[in-house]
């Protein structure tokens, strides 16, 4: 069983950045955390889970809302992923959840194997 707990929310200015983190540990049928797939997901009120980004190994993918402004990257070593967000929006405003994938990253939610309870980010105007 894999563990994740999100950091690094909180209350930005419109413009401004936050970088997330989501530490994991535990494994399961003896993999490491370079093996798995990583990716963010978030949820604004009333709005369904949405795609943010993902990596496996060096490669990465974005959704179109944030492509240019977010950049996610894995830490081996640490056990880690992070979510460097910049030029933050208002409509980034949700609660930004990180997921683990024993198959490749997907922008699928149903992709995913493991879950953390997520990390609140508002952005003010």
């Amino acid at each position: 069983q894999v563990q994740l707990v999100e950091s690094g929310g909180g209350l930005v200015q419109a413009g401004g950045s936050l970088r997330l983190s989501c530490a994991a540990s535990g494994r399961t049928s003896g993999r490491a955390f370079s093996t798995y797939a990583m990716g963010w997901f978030r949820q604004a009120p009333g709005k369904e889970r949405e795609f943010v980004a993902a990596i496996s190994w060096s490669r990465t993918t974005y959704s179109d809302s944030v492509k240019g402004r977010f950049t996610i990257s894995k830490d081996n070593a640490r056990n880690t992923v992070y979510l460097q967000m910049n030029s933050l929006k208002p409509e980034d405003t949700a609660v930004y959840y990180c997921a683990a994938a024993l198959g490749g990253a997907s922008p699928t939610s149903r992709s995913y194997d493991y879950w953390g309870q997520g990390t609140q980010v508002t952005v003010s105007s």
